[in-house]
């Protein structure tokens, strides 16, 4: 529960700063297309209050949520994205509403998971603590989408170190999707926080190498900008095909955004 907290936190706070891009748009700015193909703004709010409906059956309700995966065994994409369809029906006051109170009470309820218990997923089972990470990137992924839509600009904060953290954890998984094997050796990665100090994972002397902006990163790994637009650089003939590929999101690899 204490690992969980810091994490939980950024979680809240992530997802209030998105309530306050949407509580005041007028019901047809909900109808705004976003920067992914088809989504509206009330697509993103649903996908998100979707999810964290799953991941609240994963902390309260273990059969439930056996349920839910055998359901979307067969089409995962497509049935995560027929249950945003679904709940973006609604209108939008129904919608926000609907989506303060569920993640409220998974946020409440992420905290309350015992240390060590791993929650079961779509991926591997996860802590309290991997969970509200992965939430907290998909908030600040699909928050970008809204922001985009309605042309607002975000400011950078410390609470990206969570989601780049993800970002370089789940390096081999982006290779291994790809149909690649992964690196043998770790790579250095060092990034510029919006405080203007490093974040760094990975030994000094790797010869691998990838280095920039962190929110530069969150935004590759979470495939939200082109990589050419991006203020990175590798060092390495596997760390430049990485950033390539990179991904921190469950799934097959897109397209991107």
């Amino acid at each position: 529960m204490a690992t969980a907290r810091p994490i939980v936190d950024d979680l809240r706070a992530e997802s209030d700063f998105l309530d306050g891009l949407v509580a005041d748009l007028p019901a047809e700015r909900w109808a705004a297309a976003t920067p992914a193909p088809g989504w509206t703004v009330a697509h993103q709010i649903a996908h998100l209050l979707w999810t964290d409906r799953v991941a609240l059956l994963s902390v309260d309700d273990e059969d439930a949520f056996t349920e839910v995966l055998g359901a979307a065994a067969s089409d995962p994409l497509g049935f995560v994205d027929r249950g945003a369809e679904e709940i973006a029906e609604a209108a939008p006051t129904e919608l926000l509403a609907d989506w303060r109170a569920t993640r409220h009470t998974l946020h409440d309820a992420l905290l309350a998971v015992p240390d060590g218990r791993k929650l079961v997923w779509f991926g591997p089972p996860m802590s309290a603590a991997s969970m509200a990470t992965a939430r907290l990137m998909e908030t600040w992924a699909h928050g970008l989408d809204v922001a985009d839509a309605i042309g607002v600009e975000r400011p950078a904060t410390a609470r990206l170190r969570s989601i780049a953290h993800i970002g370089v954890r789940t390096r081999d998984f982006a290779f291994a999707i790809n149909g690649l094997t992964a690196p043998v050796e770790p790579f250095r990665v060092e990034l510029i926080a919006p405080d203007g100090s490093t974040w760094d994972w990975g030994p000094e002397d790797a010869p691998q190498r990838v280095t920039g902006s962190a929110e530069d990163f969150c935004l590759l790994v979470t495939q939200r900008r082109s990589p050419s637009t991006l203020d990175m650089t590798a060092e390495g003939e596997d760390a430049k095909r990485w950033l390539t590929i990179a991904q921190a999101f469950a799934g097959p690899p897109g397209p991107g955004r």
